[in-house]
């Protein structure tokens, strides 16, 4: 097996000390050292194959360059899988690598994920819930940098789509589009309980809200527990039999998935006899044609990384060697802010705080124009 090149044999084969030779390789601003010197350097590992050693550099600095990835079912299901994509990825660009553990849903599974990983002396944590809800932690989950992501939990930084903002848009985009006689499907209040969603309220807020700013409300609502196609087909069916509609929003797409059948079984075309609204984009709203509002997995996951590698550099940079001290090190991962602005890192991680990602409209074909030509 062949021998890691050291940075003591570059020193050595460069001409230059270990310290220069540590600075330069690990890009540090302000060192002032000459650029032929450093080419060099660079030139000279390059040719003999260097690369750091990240055992020693977490030896030197106390820091493993990794996050540990809780998952509450994203794993397991395809739905939310992109949020694991989007933190790997922001993790990967930021110099870091993403250990996950799978709970399945179970909080004690959870626990044993959260000591399993502090004690692999992860950097910062993740916990991405499938279902939004309030959860509870150890309070050893805020002994290192640490966010919910698509949840909440006492005391740590969360990340949530940003529900009330989506719900405005969608019950706005109906408007927009000349409807006034709209129908609900999926409002229930045991789904405003905390522990099984802190963001659905707000969702169904959003909604209210738009229809209240133009001078409407709802014509008609089906209270559904249980957002899944048949149940969804039932409320349709009692909502269409009973009622003059125009358009149907759905508090997700597999709720809409349900309203296509009952709008097939009464002989309906979308959206030529009625336009139906969604949230979620899930694949199959694709195949159907179905306008819906994102849920932006990708982008929470990608900012939650972001968010926790700055704490954890905030939190580290006050113990860092000065220069003339340096070891064999790397450079700090760059920051890479992540959205539109809205959603902003903070550097305390006890403030509790909370960062909305807007969710997109993805416009599709089943919302007809309704608007005087």
């Amino acid at each position: 097996m062949k021998k890691r090149v050291t940075l003591a044999q570059v020193a050595k084969r460069s001409g230059y000390s270990p310290t220069t030779v540590s600075l330069v390789l690990a890009d540090r601003p302000g060192t002032r050292i000459a650029e032929a010197t450093a080419e060099k350097i660079r030139a000279t590992a390059a040719e003999m194959g260097y690369s750091a050693d990240p055992r020693a550099r977490s030896l030197r600095t106390g820091r493993s360059e990794t996050l540990g990835f809780i998952s509450d079912e994203v794993t397991i299901t395809r739905y939310a899988s992109a949020m694991i994509a989007g933190a790997v990825n922001q993790a990967q660009a930021d110099g870091r690598v993403v250990l996950i553990s799978e709970s399945a849903g179970h909080a004690e599974s959870r626990d044993e994920a959260l000591a399993d990983l502090l004690n692999r002396r992860v950097d910062g944590l993740l916990v991405g819930l499938m279902a939004a809800r309030r959860i509870e932690l150890p309070p050893s989950a805020k002994s290192v940098p640490a966010i919910i992501v698509n949840g909440s939990s006492d005391g740590l930084a969360s990340v949530l789509p940003d529900e009330f903002a989506a719900g405005r848009d969608a019950a706005q985009y109906l408007i927009d589009h000349g409807h006034t006689r709209i129908g609900l499907i999926g409002r229930h209040e045991d789904l405003l309980d905390p522990t099984r969603s802190v963001s659905i309220g707000r969702r169904f807020a959003g909604l209210d809200d738009a229809m209240a700013q133009a001078g409407l409300s709802f014509v008609a609502e089906q209270h559904v527990r249980y957002w899944d196609p048949a149940p969804g087909r039932i409320a349709a069916l009692e909502l269409l039999r009973t009622t003059e509609l125009t358009a149907v929003v759905t508090a997700n797409d597999r709720l809409a998935f349900g309203v296509y059948q009952a709008a097939t079984e009464l002989g309906l075309s979308v959206p030529k006899d009625l336009s139906i609204m969604s949230f979620d984009d899930e694949q199959l709203a694709e195949y159907l044609d179905l306008t819906t509002m994102r849920l932006p997995y990708e982008e929470m996951g990608r900012f939650a990384a972001n968010w926790v590698g700055e704490q954890v550099s905030a939190r580290h940079k006050a113990s860092e060697p000065n220069d003339e001290d340096e070891g064999e090190g790397e450079g700090e991962p760059g920051a890479n802010p992540v959205g539109d602005g809205r959603a902003s890192a903070k550097a305390n991680p006890e403030a509790d705080p909370e960062f909305l990602i807007p969710m997109p409209l993805v416009e599709r074909g089943s919302v007809a124009d309704l608007r005087p030509r």
